[in-house]
This record gives C-alpha cells, structure tokens and sequence, in this order.
C-alpha cells in the first residue's frame, strides 16, 4: 500500500514538472515610464495632488457625459449598434465552449438499440435485439480536459475584455461625433453672425461712397468677402448634415436631425485621476484581451504537451437482451459489460511533435503581441495626455486672442466711418476676428475629444 501511494506521488510530481499541470502566472514585467518619461513623472505629480479622486479610466461613462440629450444617444447606441450586439454574441459562443469543456469531466451516455433478423438455411426466422446503455468516462490524469477548460475560461474572459474594448469604442464615437456637431452649430453661428455683420459693413461702406468718402473698389472687395463668408455657411450646414448621418449609423437607425445642447454649456469633470502606468493596464480591456489570449495560448502548450501521454478510458454498457449465445431467450435478460482501456501514442507520423511546437510558436508570438498592445496604450495616452494639456493650456490664450481682434475690428470699423481707415484694413481686422472666434471653438471642441480620447486609453470606463 506505501508503495502504490509513494508511486502515485512520484508520478504526479513528474507530470507537474513536465508542465502539464502548470497554471498560467499573470505577466509581472511592465515596461518602465510606460507613456513617455517626462509624462510619466507629470502623471505622477497630478495623481499626488488628486489622490481622493475617481480614477479616469474606471469612471462610468455618466460621470464624465452629463449632457443629457448625449447620455440619451449612448444609451440607444449600446442598444442597438450592430458591433457591440455582435461582441454580445460572441460572448455566448465563448459561454457555450467552455460550458462544453466543463462538461468533458463527466461521463458520455447513449442508447444504442440493436435489433436482428436471421434466418439458416430457410429455417425459421430469428429475432433478436439489445437495448443497452453505453457509458464512456475519460479520467483526466494527464491534465487534457483541465487544460481544455482553463483555455476556455481565457477565451471567454477575452471576448468579455473585447465587448468593452467594442463598448468604450461606441461610447466614444457616439460623444465624438456628438461634440463634433456642437463645435459645428457654433461655427456655424459665429459665420451667420460675421456675414451678417459683414452685409452691415458693406451697406455703411455704400453711404460713404455715396457720400464722397469712399470708392468703388473698396465697397466691391467687401461685398466679395460677404460672398465668402454666406458660402462658408453653405459648407458649414453641409458638414453638420454628413456628421448626422454618422452618428445615425453609430446608433443604427436612418438619417435624422438630433436636438443637441451648446459646445459651451458641456461641463467636463475638473478633478480627476489618470492612474499610474499599473492602474492603466488594469483597466484597458485591449491589453487584458491580449493577456487573456497569451493565457489561452499557453493551455494550448500544456495540452499539446500532454496529448505525449496516455488517454485512459473506461466504459460499459447495461441493458436487456434475448441474446445470450446459442440459446434464444425471450423475453430478454439483463446483461452489464465494462471495459477499461490505454491508449499510449507511439508512432503518430509526426503530428503530435508537429503540434506542440506550432502550440509553442503560438504562445511565443502571444507573448511578443501582449508586449506590443503594451507599447501602443503607452502611446495613446501619451498623445492623449499632451492633447488635452495642450488645449487646456492654450484656451486662455486664445481668449485673449479673441478679446484683442474684437478691440481691433471695433477700433479700425470706427476709423473707416471717419475715413481714416482703408477698407483693407477693415477686412483684415473682420477675417482676422472670425478666425480667433472659429479657432477659439476648435480648441474647446479639441479639450472636450482629447479628454475623451484619454477617458478611452485608459480604459474606457468600467460596466
């Protein structure tokens, strides 16, 4: 009995140094100053200052969207938006495999009826039948089934982190776009507003010129700019027309007009956390879907490595039967069998080695991808983080900006009505405040889509 028992244990810890027991260790080596040294240490210094604040990345997606004609359009979007109803289904077939692995451990059963009818020489007819039920139960010493499961469980937990990569994604596009159209709607009043100033101007520039005080060439240069500025309002109501038309294909339905609030009235959160490189890798679902992979692909390994080892089988059947050699019974008696078998591969033609180093190719090649999905969120929030800085950092600015042009354009449109000013001077003053207008919407419309390219690279929101 000692024997049997110090048998037993020797060959378990053979076939767990072989590897195939082994359970796969979630990856440690996290590349340093993940998203670039210099912001890394500003990351840092601002989570140091917003320690008691919610971290960015795991924020739910209401918390950071307010407005509530957009917190309307994500919800019919997550609804319905075809992409994201398919990585829904993808997450049942990955339900279902591992449903079917888990159900491996149990025995298979069937009824297999079988009935016969014989006859020797023109003798009479005989009839016989069986009516048994097989059973077949494959015990997992060698780690196969184990393996099978533990790689289901990982491809299941990797399309769950895909349908959030899908759902952050939709979430993302839905306030892009919807920003998109704010920032339009306010250009597009800032252009209504300058051609209507601009058909002002060109109506006093005629009272000068009828007045003596101003020529021709002057009045036909601002009637052109006025001409400009009425077909820049043409292209602007173009623009908002396509950008509906995307946004109606993000929530799958037709082409529409949607009621929107104001690009000013959009309140952002002010004090939040970025995270540190370790709580950004936690939360972004494309860097755990591609650890998940890695995890699938080392089961893999194991089970190619365990299919070297023996399958042991038993089975057996039970049922009735008139059959019982050479004496006819009727009715049928009961009859059991069991069979125990070992299957040992020898010679496969290659096959079983030829699979486990694909299996290990594989594994290396998940490893190299889990390793670039690393470098690549390193970068986005990098990009993201310096967007959204610099816009921040140049809003001020431009406001000033804005206030400087409007002193002009009032300073120099005063001079020309006491001719003292040329028109060109009046045109360059106009252009000159539309564009800081124009350009002060673009880079508030700029810190609102930075931020939520930055709410997406970290991770997109929790579910």
């Amino acid at each position: 009995m000692k024997k049997t028992i110090f048998t037993l244990m020797s060959a378990s810890l053979l076939l767990s140094s072989c590897g195939i027991y082994t359970k796969y260790k979630k990856a440690d080596e996290v590349p340093q100053n993940l998203y670039g040294e210099e912001m890394t240490a500003q990351v840092s210094q601002w989570d140091a200052t917003h320690a008691e604040a919610d971290t960015l990345g795991l924020m739910d997606w209401r918390q950071l969207f307010t407005d509530p004609q957009l917190q309307a359009l994500i919800e019919q979007g997550l609804e319905r938006n075809t992409d994201y109803l398919k990585a829904q289904l993808n997450v049942e077939q990955a339900q279902a495999a591992l449903l079917s692995a888990k159900l491996a451990y149990l025995p298979s059963l069937a009824l297999t009826p079988q009935g016969t009818v014989s006859s020797f020489d023109k003798m009479k007819a005989t009839q016989t039948y069986q009516l048994p039920v097989a059973a077949s139960w494959e015990l997992d010493l060698f780690g196969r089934l184990r393996n099978a499961k533990r790689q289901s469980q990982a491809q299941l937990a990797m399309t769950k982190d895909y349908q959030q990569a899908t759902r952050a994604a939709i979430i993302a596009g839905i306030a892009n776009t919807y920003y998109t159209l704010l920032m339009l709607d306010e250009q597009l009043s800032i252009t209504r507003q300058t051609s209507e100033a601009w058909k002002e101007t060109v109506r006093s520039a005629r009272a000068l010129m009828a007045a003596g005080r101003y020529n021709e060439a002057g009045v036909a240069q601002m009637e052109a700019a006025s001409y400009q500025v009425e077909s820049s309002v043409l292209d602007l109501e173009d623009k908002v027309n396509q950008v509906e038309n995307s946004l109606a294909l993000l929530l799958a339905e037709t082409p529409r007009h949607y009621s929107r609030g104001k690009l000013a009235e959009q309140q952002m959160p002010e004090n939040f956390n970025i995270g540190v490189p370790v709580s950004l890798l936690a939360a972004r679902p494309d860097v755990r879907a591609a650890e998940r992979n890695l995890e699938s692909a080392f089961y893999t390994t194991n089970a190619a490595r365990s299919s070297f080892y023996p399958q042991i089988t038993l089975s057996g059947s039970a049922g009735w039967t008139n059959s019982a050699g050479s004496m006819i019974i009727n009715p049928g008696k009961f009859v059991a069998a069991a069979v125990g078998s070992l299957t040992q591969p020898l010679f496969a033609q290659g096959k079983l080695l030829a699979q486990y180093k694909v299996a290990r190719a594989q594994q290396e090649q998940a490893s190299l991808d889990f390793q670039q999905t690393l470098l690549n969120a390193g970068v986005e929030v990098n990009e993201a983080l310096m967007a959204w800085q610099t816009a921040r950092e140049k809003s001020e600015l431009i406001g000033n900006q804005v206030a400087a042009q409007e002193k002009a354009l009032r300073s120099t449109t005063l001079l020309m009505e006491h001719g003292t000013a040329t028109y060109l001077e009046v045109l360059t003053a106009r252009q000159n405040y539309l564009s800081a207008r124009l350009s002060q919407t673009a880079n508030t419309f700029t810190e609102l889509q930075s931020l939520i390219s930055l709410y997406q690279a970290l991770g997109g929101g929790a579910e």
